[in-house]
């Protein structure tokens, strides 16, 4: 059977991946590339959009963020992995597509707006941040893209790429086509304290962390605080641990329910057969990793047999981009 179409998606180097980005982003990309000609970015020009101040280490946290999509399961032999700033056709389509793109358009991403207030600390009153959205807009339009993996958050900024896909049809001809939406299947996980899981909170956990850290981070889990006793009957719907049992636990997590709210089993003792799931489930990845640490040179080959893909793809589009344009 052939595959379905062409798939663009992309993360901010930001280091190390947690749980919640491996459940809600890379376990459906690692479905897709089965189906899909994929195109997986490292989209380091994004993150300077928020973080242009105080850059850090971009290079050491593209390095680190691949190896984690190697390590969960992405090959390099059915996807394409690739850097978005050593593909320059992005940066010129982006220029292109800003003398279309009415200002309206941008000022009105419902995630522009919520950037703004959540991050005050910032100086965000800049031409690159308004304009991030129409960057996405041209990672996706540059390899042609016939679909996007995205959350709910997302959603508006593929509706934009298919105005502005829309728009340059209309004034130039049929080039691109107007990608569909492919909503994630997100499992949602709490932090270890219960609230949502953020790096900025410290109450994240590596997906490739190893046995020792898991047993660590488990320990450290908020479970019912009405629950004093081993005997008390427990409330699994309040307890962060439970939480982590419905998604590494599934054949046992109705017993596990039951034990708790009929006090026949201790938070400690749950506790313990969690991270005895977890390490399980998460042991191949961290072992992975390790292997791939010892292999620096693997991953520059990687990314750099994904950049002359990815080229070799960006040049033919705007090829016919320049051609539209009468450039």
């Amino acid at each position: 059977m052939g595959k379905k179409g062409v798939i663009l998606s992309g993360m901010r180097p930001t280091g190390r991946l947690q749980l919640g980005n491996l459940l809600g982003a890379l376990d459906n990309w690692i479905k897709m590339q089965e189906d899909y000609y994929c195109y997986f970015s490292v989209v380091d020009w994004h993150a300077l959009t928020t973080e242009y101040e105080d850059p850090g280490d971009i290079r050491a946290n593209v390095k680190e963020m691949v190896i984690d999509w190697l390590s969960a399961g992405l090959d390099p032999e059915k996807c394409i992995i690739f850097k978005q700033s050593e593909v320059k056709e992005h940066a010129e389509l982006h220029l292109l597509l800003s003398m279309i793109a009415p200002l309206s358009w941008l000022e009105r991403c419902p995630t522009y707006k919520d950037q703004i207030l959540q991050l005050k600390e910032k100086d965000l009153a800049t031409y690159g941040f308004l304009g991030y959205p129409l960057l996405q807009s041209a990672d996706i339009m540059i390899y042609r893209a016939d679909a996007v993996p995205v959350g709910e958050d997302q959603a508006p900024h593929i509706e934009l790429t298919r105005e502005i896909a829309r728009r340059f049809n209309h004034l130039y001809g049929e080039v691109f086509p107007e990608p569909q939406t492919i909503l994630n299947i997100v499992k949602l996980l709490p932090g270890v304290d219960g609230r949502k899981m953020s790096k900025s909170y410290g109450n994240t956990i590596n997906m490739s962390a190893s046995p020792q850290e898991i047993k660590e981070k488990v320990r450290l889990m908020i479970t019912d605080p009405q629950r004093i006793r081993k005997n008390d009957p427990g409330n699994p719907e309040v307890c962060t641990v439970f939480a982590f049992h419905k998604i590494f636990n599934p054949p046992g997590v109705k017993e596990i329910e039951e034990l708790c709210r009929n006090g026949e089993i201790g938070c400690v003792q749950c506790k313990k057969l969690l991270a005895d799931q977890m390490i399980e489930s998460l042991e191949p990845i961290y072992e992975k990793r390790q292997e791939l640490l010892e292999k620096p040179e693997y991953i520059d080959e990687i990314l750099n047999n994904g950049r002359v893909t990815a080229q070799e793809k960006a040049r033919e589009t705007m090829g016919k981009v320049r051609e539209a344009m009468k450039l």
